[in-house]
């Protein structure tokens, strides 16, 4: 029975029929997918530190909204992908307190500092270009929550790339020490922004199973040579140099080469030891200490307006 019920449930993904919370689906198909969306719902809750770190520290009052309005943007996509999340039996206090004792991963960006305000531009540019790079693919994934929440995502995904490119541009437009701080946040973020894609698809053991359920769309590094492609033209267009002398167009293939990636790195920022790993959990242990007066009000008024109606009822 099982067997048929496998095959009948790929018959539909082949089909791209979506998968909805009450279909019988394979339990590996719903732990990835509890995996990979709690982890994407934790990327985008630790991504609003770094940026946040800037809200008081804009440079004008329009650049502060914008940025307000980014970060605002940030928080409720963790809550429609921990919403999603949850339909698929995940309880969300487990899935955060998976984060906080570091059983559960978020992206490796998120774990590099933001020293100047030229690094706000270069991770809209980068950073968010990257994410809309890999998540258009993920409105064709194969679970229907999922990819329903992610048109929202990536429209809003495209106002932050061109949030960040513009302020980029205005630096690399501006003076010679304006420019000078563009580049240096291109320097520190090109690498990391490539390490996000994930590791190599020779060494990431879930992709292929993850291609054949259409959970995912693309390789790691099939999306991590389109984001390349797509971005060295914009940065030749600012006048900023992509930091990798190796880069080059390959005219026979119709793409970028370009240098090689630090891996070690990648994994050493992984496992918990980049520069900023520790104090990014520890912020967001502190911001669930913290507001935990608010959920408990929150669902005690939850709990009186259910026994009303129920009266009612």
């Amino acid at each position: 029975m099982s067997e048929e019920l496998e095959q009948l449930f790929q018959e539909k993904i082949d089909q791209d029929i979506k998968i909805e919370p009450k279909d019988w689906m394979p339990e590996r198909y719903r732990k990835t997918l509890i995996r990979q969306m709690s982890q994407h719902a934790h990327s985008e809750i630790v991504g609003m530190l770094p940026e946040g770190n800037w809200i008081t520290r804009a440079p004008s009052l329009r650049r502060k909204v914008a940025l307000l309005a980014k970060v605002q943007d940030e928080a409720g996509h963790g809550l429609y992908l921990y919403s999603a999340v949850e339909t698929l039996g995940a309880d969300r206090e487990d899935t955060i307190d998976d984060l906080h004792t570091g059983k559960a991963k978020y992206s490796s960006i998120f774990n590099y500092p933001t020293i100047s305000w030229a690094d706000i531009g270069a991770i809209g540019w980068l950073v968010d270009g990257a994410a809309i790079v890999n998540q258009v693919a993920l409105q064709r994934t194969s679970y229907g929550p999922y990819a329903r929440a992610m048109i929202r995502i990536c429209k809003e995904e495209s106002f932050h790339q061109r949030q960040g490119y513009e302020i980029t541009m205005t630096l690399a437009k501006g003076s010679p020490e304006q420019k000078e701080m563009a580049q240096e946040a291109l320097n520190r973020w090109w690498w990391p922004s490539l390490m996000m894609f994930g590791p190599p698809d020779d060494e990431s053991p879930n992709t292929a199973q993850s291609i054949r359920w259409r959970v995912k769309r693309h390789t790691n590094d099939q999306l991590r040579q389109e984001f390349i492609d797509m971005t060295v033209p914009q940065a030749e267009y600012l006048g900023l140099t992509i930091p990798d002398p190796d880069l080059k167009w390959n005219e026979e293939k119709g793409m970028y080469d370009f240098g090689e990636i630090d891996w070690e790195e990648f994994w050493h920022v992984v496992k918990g030891n980049g520069p900023c790993n520790k104090d990014r959990i520890k912020a967001r242990k502190a911001a669930k200490d913290n507001g935990e007066w608010v959920r408990e009000a929150a669902n005690a008024h939850a709990e009186k307006k259910r026994q009303q109606e129920n009266k009612v009822a």
